[in-house]
This record gives C-alpha cells, sequence and structure tokens, in this order.
C-alpha cells in the first residue's frame, strides 16, 4: 500500500460485471476532479488470442483439460506484480491493451486478438485496475498487499453464468455448448484463484436475482436490476456510517452487521455514496504524504 500513489483493484471473473462498474469509477474520477492511470487484466495474459487456442490444444493433448485464463500459468502475474509495486514506489509503471475488435484494432493499429505495445503509464494521482486477479495469490505472487482500495463484483454463480453465456453468444458468435465448456474448463482455477480473492476485498459487491435461474443454459434473458438485489459487504464495518445509507438509498436494509442489501437498481447510487467519500481519503492521505 502507498499513500503517495494509491492503488484500486476491481476483481471479478469474466462476464461479472466489472466493466459497468468501471463506469461509476470513471464518472467519480471526473466529478471530484482524480485523473487515474487505468490498466487492464487482460493486458496481462501471457497469450494472444491464437496461441492461446495452441497452448489450450497442447494443454489438452497432455491430458490438462483444466487450462484456463482464470490460472496463473496463462497470466503474467509476476509482471502485474511489478507493475502494482513500482506505482505504489514511485507512481510509475507500463501496460499495454488486449484488442479485442476491429473498432480496437483500428485504435491500436494490431489485429485484433493482439495486444497493443508495452507504453508506459500516464502521469495520475492513482492507479485504477479492473480485471480477473486484482487481489490473487499464488505461489509467487501476491497482489492483495499491494492495493489500498479493493473492490469486488461477485454476480451469484448462476447469474455469472448467464451474463457470459449472452455476452459471450452476442459478441463473440459461440454457441451455448462452446460457452458451457469454457465454464467447465475454467472451473478449477476458478475454485482456486478467483473465488479466494473475494475473501481480501474491503467490499463486494454481489448481485442476487430475485427470479428463476435454475437453469442458466436455457435463461432466455439476463435478470434486470428490476429483478435483483444487490448484496453490499463491508469487510471492516468499523467506521461506514450505515444509518445514512440506509436513508439515502431507498428500500435497503442491513442483513448482517456488516452487510446491506439494496434494490437492484440502485448500484449506482450506492456506489456513489460508498466509494466517493474512500477515493477522497485517499486523496487527503496523497495529499498530506506529499
Amino acid at each position: 500500500m502507498s499513500a503517495k500513489h494509491p492503488i484500486i483493484a476491481i476483481t471479478g471473473s469474466s462476464g461479472a460485471g466489472t466493466t459497468s462498474v468501471k463506469n461509476i469509477f470513471d464518472q467519480i474520477f471526473r466529478r471530484e476532479h482524480v485523473r487515474a492511470a487505468f490498466i487492464e487484466g487482460d493486458a496481462f495474459h501471457r497469450y494472444d488470442r491464437e496461441a492461446m487456442k495452441a497452448k489450450m490444444l497442447q494443454e489438452e493433448a497432455a491430458g490438462n483439460r483444466d487450462f484456463s485464463h482464470f490460472g496463473p500459468e496463462a497470466n503474467i502475474l509476476e509482471k502485474l506484480q511489478e507493475v502494482f509495486r513500482n506505482f505504489g514506489q514511485k507512481g510509475l509503471g507500463e501496460t499495454r491493451h488486449y484488442i479485442h475488435d476491429r473498432d480496437e484494432a483500428e485504435l491500436y493499429g494490431a489485429e485484433p486478438g493482439t495486444f497493443s505495445q508495452w507504453a508506459p503509464l500516464e502521469e495520475s494521482d492513482l492507479l485504477f485496475y479492473e480485471g480477473l486477479h486484482g487481489c490473487v495469490k499464488t505461489e509467487t505472487v501476491d497482489l492483495a498487499p499491494l492495493v489500498d482500495l479493493k473492490i469486488g463484483v461477485v454476480p451469484v454463480i448462476n447469474l455469472e453464468w448467464i451474463q457470459k453465456i449472452h455476452r459471450d453468444k452476442a459478441t463473440r458468435g459461440y454457441s451455448t455448448e462452446a460457452v458451457m465448456d469454457t465454464i467447465l474448463r475454467r472451473m478449477p482455477d476458478y475454485v482456486k484463484y478467483i473465488c479466494p480473492q473475494f475473501a481480501r476485498t474491503d467490499i463486494n459487491f454481489q448481485r442476487v436475482p430475485v427470479v428463476d435461474t435454475s437453469d442458466p443454459f436455457i435463461a432466455r434473458w439476463i435478470p434486470t436490476p428490476d429483478e435483483s438485489m444487490i448484496v453490499i459487504r463491508f469487510a471492516k464495518p468499523r467506521g461506514i456510517d450505515f444509518p445514512y445509507l440506509l436513508s439515502m438509498i431507498h428500500g435497503s436494509f442491513m442483513s448482517r452487521a456488516n452487510s446491506i442489501v439494496a434494490p437492484g437498481n440502485k448500484l449506482d447510487i450506492a456506489m456513489q455514496l460508498i466509494l466517493t467519500p474512500l477515493i477522497l481519503q485517499l486523496m487527503e492521505k496523497k495529499r498530506r504524504a506529499t
């Protein structure tokens, strides 16, 4: 952790909705005049799209059917740890961009499924990470101690699968069977490397549908915010003004001493109310340290 150069990390698995949460942070940063350097978890994949396909076939031929982007072998997590450490110490680092589609290809001048060149981070007040591994711990990497504000975005598992199925079918042209195969392949790494991160976060936002999602593979629609509730868990509830939050978030209530339950359509305002003071605290600590 670093008072002079704070780091915020949003962690969530594929299809969890971390990108939507990033947009809320964007709003807060603009409103509070905070300059943030952004890095994406995809930038730290070890393989580009074609190389990953080849590696998966190689691993499967060797008897490993569980090789996935969720595991450390498919990522350069040591590089990510180095970026976090360097930024915390000096406010410096570098990143690149994984190019998802043709629009991004035109922007970055490389083919979809490849990476842009590594480039220095822009001068900033803080570093903002969004991806799979913001709080991960492996045999050689431990990121959580380097992060000042750790946020988990955690839909219940069936909802997460529904969101992934619909996204991959709509934007990537995958069949339901192909997405099912991806989910099954990732499951060991999901259990070993993704889930444990949510016990290390400062705040988790977990979306829970209130409609039937018993079989996510036949769901015709993603449950809407109006068909969901948000469970907000604070790792350290001391200092959180729960009466104020309950009064400001209409329809919310406390389910435990460290948890608020709010209507799904109140996620934006809940995050604004909860996260803005925390970001301003980081900025005040930075001001005092410098």
